[in-house]
């Protein structure tokens, strides 16, 4: 009988340590949460300080971009009357503003004196550093509230999430389409360049100029050998040259260059022909 009652106090014991584990790890989690979440938040007040100072830098070189400055002014105060709600909401508002300070950029890429300000290069740096600092503590920020939600699911720890309430906690995503839309990739013809024609494609059986085409067993009927210049010019009216029974060269004195010299035996069978070389 003792070792019953010993045995079942052991178990209630480990039960009520586990379940003050399993609760102070949830705490634990919850506070990880709101901490990183804290971090994101500081980089976006440094952010929503940015953006009108970079407004104004840009108002003084491109004026008549009116309806670009009114829509950054309108979507930061969006997002600063939404601090707070939800990170969902956040994640939407942000994303609204981030798409206007894009279109704001590319309308800035017209004005190269601009492009050239020591202010507004300082400030475009300042807002890209604080936009990395904001994405790197949005994947903090995510991963924890991966592990929470798991444990949250799982069980035997959904037991006591359900027992004392802990809910689920959401996740910051910017939802920008154009940073999700997929590339498109265009590689053009292969082998040429882009903006250049590509090359002519050849002719089935027309030979090209600089290659030798040496006629094939069979192919007489397909084959014609490109008209030949006399030397010296020796050509009667009306005769084509390489016609058979005419003499290629009918002139006196030296033979046409590349011929074999005067008086130099002929071939011999397995020697090649003379190509005119020294």
């Amino acid at each position: 009988m003792v070792w019953v009652i010993i045995v079942i106090v052991a178990v209630i014991v480990i039960l009520a340590i586990m379940l003050i584990t399993s609760y102070n790890r949830f705490v634990k989690q919850r506070n990880l949460i709101q901490e990183s979440w804290r971090q994101i938040d500081v980089e976006l007040h440094r952010r929503y300080d940015l953006i009108p100072n970079l407004v104004e830098t840009v108002r003084a070189y491109a004026a008549h971009e009116r309806h670009v400055f009114e829509e950054v002014a309108r979507l930061r105060t969006q997002a600063v009357n939404v601090q707070g709600a939800t990170p969902e909401q956040r994640a939407a508002a942000e994303g609204q503003l981030s798409g206007a300070l894009r279109q704001m950029m590319i309308s800035v890429e017209a004005y190269p004196q601009l492009q050239s300000n020591q202010n507004f290069l300082g400030l475009q740096r300042e807002l890209t550093d604080t936009e990395d600092r904001i994405a790197a503590g949005r994947r903090f920020y995510n991963a924890n509230v991966g592990d929470y939600n798991t444990r949250i699911e799982a069980f035997p720890s959904n037991l006591i999430a359900g027992a004392f309430k802990f809910e689920k906690a959401g996740y910051f995503e910017v939802k920008d389409e154009q940073v999700r839309s997929v590339p498109q990739v265009s590689f053009g013809t292969i082998g040429s360049v882009a903006g250049e024609q590509a090359p002519p494609q050849m002719q089935p059986g027309a030979p090209s100029s600089g290659q030798i085409h040496p006629q094939m067993p069979g192919d007489q009927g397909n084959y014609q050998a490109p008209p030949q210049p006399i030397p010296g010019g020796y050509q009667q009216p009306g005769q084509q040259p390489g016609q058979p029974g005419q003499p290629p060269f009918q002139g006196q004195g030296e033979p046409p260059v590349g011929g074999p010299p005067a008086g130099s035996p002929a071939p011999q069978d397995g020697q090649p022909p003379f190509t005119g070389g020294q």
